[in-house]
């Protein structure tokens, strides 16, 4: 009979980091600020020693590795993001109607879109910082999925349902996901 491999992997952790571990939160927090993530798996043990953080599953099958996975990825994200940030770009273009993009005091609104009287406002989340130059709109933070919510928000603001992208191509446009051009 084979004997069934356990499942555990371990993250470093760069300097300037530190981890706090309180029962299913973790905190990290680093030169960019804190984040936290709270998980609630019964598939995975995480402890923190010295430099590192350690997961071990359970138990050994799909379910777990897809688990530990999951958590590595969440993990990595969040040290990435306290050590060097993520930032989203995108792209306004407007062809018939000269579309104007502002952002202040936590909202962005989007005035003339397809001639419209009334403007398009959206309330951004906190944690993300969003900045309008020229026709450029870049959302920047430390929590990768909420930048990557705040872009798609506005990525939507701007969008008509019902309407071929391909002929009515004015909106507002992910061009750069995290560091990934889009094209």
């Amino acid at each position: 009979m084979k004997e069934k491999k356990s499942i555990s992997e371990n993250i470093e952790l760069p300097k300037g980091v530190n981890v706090e571990l309180k029962d299913k939160l973790i905190k990290i927090k680093g030169a960019k600020g804190e984040n936290s993530m709270s998980f609630n798996t019964k598939v995975a043990e995480v402890t923190v020693q010295d430099n590192q953080i350690s997961l071990k599953a359970k138990g050994t099958g799909k379910v777990f590795k897809k688990q530990i996975c999951t958590l590595i990825a969440h993990l990595r994200n969040m040290i990435k993001g306290v050590t060097d940030g993520f930032t989203y770009k995108l792209k306004i273009c407007s062809g018939h109607f000269p579309m104007s993009v502002t952002s202040s005091g936590g909202s962005i609104s989007v005035k003339n879109y397809f001639g419209e009287k009334t403007p398009r406002v959206l309330k951004i989340k906190q944690g993300a910082e969003v900045k309008v130059e020229g026709d450029t709109i870049t959302v920047t933070g430390i929590d990768k999925s909420l930048c990557g919510q705040v872009a798609a928000d506005i990525e939507k603001l701007a969008s008509r349902t019902s309407f071929d992208r391909r002929i009515f191509q004015d909106g507002i446009y992910i061009i750069n996901k995290a560091g990934k051009d889009i094209e």
